[in-house]
C-alpha cells in the first residue's frame, strides 16, 4: 500500500483481540475511516472456525488450535505439521514466557492525516497498545 502525500500510517500491537476491538470502535466513532485490524503470527494464519473450535469439541489438530494452522493440508504437507507440532507453544514444553509477537499479536493499523496523529495514539495508548 503507498501512502497519499501527508497520510501517516499508525502502528498499534495489542495482547488480546478484545482490547484491539475496543481502540477500534473508538477510533472509528472519532472519525478514523481506515482501521483495520491483523493477527501476527510466526506462521501463516487461517482460523477456521468449523474446525478450529475447542468448545465444540471439533478441533482437527493441536496445532490448529495453538497456532491457527487447521487449513494445513494433513496429506500432503507431514513435514510442515511435524515441525509446527514441535513448536513450544504447542506441547507446552520450553522456553518460559514463550509466546507469539512478544505477548502483543495483535495489530490495529490506522491510516490518517498529520493532524489526526496524536488523538489516535492517545487512543490507541488508552487501551492497552503499543505504538
Amino acid at each position: 500500500m503507498q501512502l497519499s502525500p501527508g497520510e501517516r500510517s499508525i502502528l498499534a500491537y495489542f495482547p488480546s483481540s478484545n482490547s484491539a476491538e475496543r481502540a477500534m470502535a473508538e477510533l472509528k466513532a472519532t472519525g478514523y475511516g481506515t482501521v483495520s485490524l491483523d493477527r501476527v503470527s510466526r506462521y501463516g494464519v487461517e482460523n477456521n472456525a468449523e474446525f478450529n473450535n475447542p468448545v465444540a469439541g471439533r478441533a482437527e489438530t493441536a496445532t490448529g488450535l495453538v497456532l491457527y494452522s487447521a487449513g494445513t493440508d494433513s496429506m500432503a504437507n507431514n513435514e510442515a505439521r511435524v515441525l509446527l507440532a514441535a513448536d513450544p507453544s504447542v506441547s507446552g514444553y520450553g522456553d518460559t514466557g514463550y509466546g507469539l509477537a512478544g505477548g502483543r499479536s495483535f495489530l490495529v493499523t490506522v491510516l490518517t492525516g498529520g493532524e489526526k496523529v496524536s488523538p489516535a495514539v492517545e487512543i490507541l495508548k488508552k487501551h492497552g497498545g503499543l505504538v
